[in-house]
């Protein structure tokens, strides 16, 4: 399952003069936080930023999603992340 989408700055509000810096401190918190995710990548493009990755659970990216609003408050966001599937198999795999 994936989760694309993309939160935009109020109208009116001034662009962030320290993008760089808030990422990297997102960065610090997404890796000693609770989810620890190491696999969300974030990257600064123009004056928005990416985040894209994979996460083991929807609470998972709930929880990365609410840091994210939490550091780049006023800066728009765009997000492509995916849920991994970790459902067993319902049937065997053939080998050739």
């Amino acid at each position: 399952m994936s989760q694309h989408g993309s939160e935009q700055a109020p109208p009116g509000a001034a662009p962030a003069l320290n993008t760089e810096y808030r990422v990297a401190h997102l960065l610090e918190h997404l890796a000693g936080g609770h989810p620890g995710e190491l696999g969300v990548r974030v990257e600064v493009r123009g004056e928005a930023v990416l985040l894209t990755g994979t996460v083991a659970s929807a609470q998972c990216r709930d929880e990365i999603l609410g840091m994210v609003h939490e550091e780049l408050a006023g800066i728009p966001v765009h997000y492509d992340i995916v849920v991994a599937d970790t459902s067993c198999p319902d049937h065997a795999e053939e080998l050739t």
